[in-house]
C-alpha cells in the first residue's frame, strides 16, 4: 500500500494514510486534521468529554497543561522503586514454573497494578479494567457509524467514568496521595476539570496507559526471539535496553492507527480528501516506511535515528510515553537480570485486539541465569 496506494478509501469511506511523513504530517497538522471525531461521528459527543485524545487546541492545550501539571516526569520516575518491586514479585510467582504465560503473569498485572495505585484505586479491581477494555476490542476494523458499536464503546466508557467519578467524588472531601486527589485539586491560570473531565481522563489513562506496556512486552520477547543474538547481546549491555524499546516500538507498534478528520478538503500524496471525511493514520504502516527506516522489516537494537511514532507525534503526543518507557525498561531488566535466555513457545497468537499489535498470551519457556 505504501508503494501503490499511500492514500485509500475503504468501504466505509474511511481514508486510509500509509507513510511516515503523511501519517506524520496527519496526526500533528491539528489544523486541517482534527482530533475532534464529533465532527462526522455526532454521537460520540456523549463518550468524548474529557478525552484528550479526541481534543485539538486551544482546548486540547488547556487541558494538557492541567493534567501535565500533576503527571510529571518528576512523579513517574519516583515509580521506579515500586515497579521494579513488582516486577521481582510477579517473577518470584513465576519462578516455579518451567513454562509460563508472559501476558498472563507479568505483562498484563504490572503496568494495571501502577496504574492503579498511581490513580489510588484498589488493584483487585483489575478484572473490572479488564472487561470494560475487551468489551471495546470488538471495534477493530468496524464501521465507525455503526450504531452497535457505539453503543458498546459507550457502555464501557460509562461505566468506567462512573467507576472514577465515584472516586473524584471521594477525593474532593477526603484527599488522598494519589494521582485522582491531586487532578481533583489541580489548577492552571484559573481553569480547573470538573468530576467527568478527571474521570474521563483517568479512565483513559487506566486504559490506554496498561495496554500499551502489556503489548510492549510481550512484543520485546516476540523481537528477541525472532532475532537470534539480541537478546544476548542487550543482556549484556544493558546500556541497550533503551534503544532496544524504541525498535520494540517501531517494529512492533503497540497502537496500530490513529484517527483525524479532514477538516477542508486537503491533498495528501496527490490524492484530495474532502472535508468531514475520517482519516486512518497507519503509525504501525509508517514505522515499517522503507523511505524512513533502513532495512525497516529487521529489528535492530542498536538502531540510530529512531524517528518512529510509536507513541505519536506533535500536540498529541502520548502523554503516558515517559511511564510505558520506564516500565518498559525496568521489566526488560528485571527478567535479562533472572533469565539467560527466553524462548518463545508460541509461533501463532491471538491478537490482542482493540487496535493494538500483540499477543493476547504468549507462552515462554524461560532457562534462569
Amino acid at each position: 500500500m505504501r508503494d501503490e496506494h499511500p492514500v485509500w478509501q475503504d468501504q466505509h469511506g474511511v481514508w486510509h494514510v500509509f507513510r511516515h511523513k503523511d501519517v506524520q504530517r496527519v496526526i500533528t497538522e491539528y489544523e486541517e486534521f482534527s482530533a475532534d471525531q464529533t465532527r462526522v461521528v455526532p454521537d460520540q459527543q456523549r463518550i468524548s468529554r474529557g478525552d484528550l485524545t479526541l481534543m485539538d487546541p486551544p482546548l486540547h492545550r488547556t487541558m494538557r497543561a492541567l493534567v501535565s501539571s500533576v503527571f510529571t516526569r518528576r512523579a513517574i520516575d519516583a515509580l521506579a522503586p515500586r515497579i521494579t518491586e513488582i516486577s521481582e514479585t510477579l517473577l518470584d510467582e513465576a519462578a516455579g514454573k518451567a513454562e509460563f504465560d508472559l501476558v498472563r503473569d507479568f505483562a498484563y498485572p504490572l503496568p494495571v497494578t501502577v496504574i492503579a495505585e498511581l490513580l489510588g484505586v484498589p488493584a483487585s479491581d483489575q478484572p473490572l479494567f479488564r472487561k470494560w477494555a475487551e468489551t471495546i476490542r470488538f471495534a477493530d476494523g468496524a464501521d465507525p457509524n455503526n450504531p452497535e458499536l457505539i453503543a458498546a464503546v459507550e457502555g464501557a466508557v460509562k461505566a468506567t467514568t462512573e467507576y472514577l467519578g465515584e472516586h473524584c467524588r471521594s477525593r474532593r472531601t477526603r484527599p488522598q496521595d494519589d494521582l485522582i486527589s491531586r487532578l481533583v485539586a489541580a489548577e492552571v491560570d484559573g481553569e480547573r476539570m470538573d468530576d467527568e473531565e478527571v474521570s474521563t481522563f483517568a479512565g483513559l489513562l487506566l486504559m490506554t496507559g496498561h495496554v500499551t506496556t502489556v503489548v510492549l512486552l510481550a512484543n520485546a520477547l516476540l523481537c528477541f526471539d525472532e532475532t537470534p543474538g539480541a537478546y544476548a547481546d542487550v543482556r549484556d549491555d544493558r546500556s541497550l535496553v533503551t534503544g532496544a524499546v524504541e525498535e520494540v516500538l517501531r517494529l512492533r507498534t503497540p497502537f496500530m492507527h490513529t484517527k483525524r478528520v479532514a477538516v477542508k478538503e486537503t491533498e495528501v500524496a496527490g490524492v484530495l480528501i474532502p472535508p468531514d471525511q475520517m482519516i486512518e493514520a497507519w503509525l504501525l504502516s509508517a514505522n515499517h516506511d522503507e523511505r524512513q527506516f533502513p532495512d525497516a522489516e529487521h529489528f535492530d537494537h542498536r538502531r540510530e535515528h529512531n524517528a518512529h511514532l510509536g507513541l505519536g507525534h506533535g500536540v498529541h503526543f502520548c502523554l503516558g510515553a515517559p511511564l510505558a518507557r520506564l516500565e518498559g525498561a525496568i521489566a526488560l531488566n528485571a527478567l535479562m537480570d533472572r533469565y539467560l535466555h527466553i524462548e518463545v513457545l508460541q509461533k501463532e497468537f491471538e491478537p490482542y485486539g482493540w487496535g493494538l499489535s500483540g499477543a493476547q498470551q504468549l507462552m515462554v519457556r524461560p532457562q534462569r541465569a
